[in-house]
């Protein structure tokens, strides 16, 4: 079953461009991995240092494995230290 996964980062506006790039390398691992459909970024037009990255995936298992890959972890790890704070992670499925 196809998932979604909402994944929220707020960023202070002198990170803005590090973050960018972070991203941008993230989604480059991503796209390669089995399962992986489609991405897309946003930021809210009220509050510019919100940031949402609707992911899509075949199926939790392909998410999992993505969400446990050292590789991405390791990504994400910089991307939290850049943020000063974690990254929120929402999964949801077709009702």
């Amino acid at each position: 079953m196809t998932i979604k996964v909402l994944i929220k980062r707020k960023v202070n506006n002198q990170n803005v461009g590090g973050l960018e790039i972070l991203l941008n390398k993230l989604r480059a691992m991503a796209m390669v991995q089995p399962g992986y459909i489609s991405g897309e970024s946003l930021v809210s037009v009220e509050e510019k240092t919100l940031c949402l990255v609707i992911s899509t995936w075949k199926s939790l298992q392909d998410w999992n494995r993505w969400y446990t890959n050292h590789q991405r972890m390791d990504l994400q790890n910089q991307i939290d230290l850049l943020l000063g704070a974690p990254t929120h992670y929402e999964v949801f499925e077709h009702i």
